[in-house]
């Protein structure tokens, strides 16, 4: 297992492009740091979306049930 992790961890190092690594020497710091920033930031921003899509959805639900067309005055 360890094998495994470590063989991708190389294989996206070497064909990613150094992204992370040159930023980190940019801005002084290492490069596991500037990667677990981008991968926290990542899910932040998911679960942001997810929590606004649940907001939106259940204050449509709430308009819904106060705008409802009621027939008659007996519906209530």
């Amino acid at each position: 297992m360890h094998s495994f992790i470590s063989n991708t961890r190389y294989f996206f190092e070497r064909h990613g492009f150094y992204v992370s690594s040159r930023l980190a020497d940019k801005i002084g710091m290492r490069a596991k740091s500037v990667r677990l920033f981008f991968i926290y930031a990542s899910f932040f921003t998911v679960g942001i979306g997810f929590v606004l899509y649940l907001i939106l959805a259940f204050w449509l639900k709430l308009k819904d049930l106060v705008y409802t067309k009621r027939t008659s005055v007996f519906d209530l």
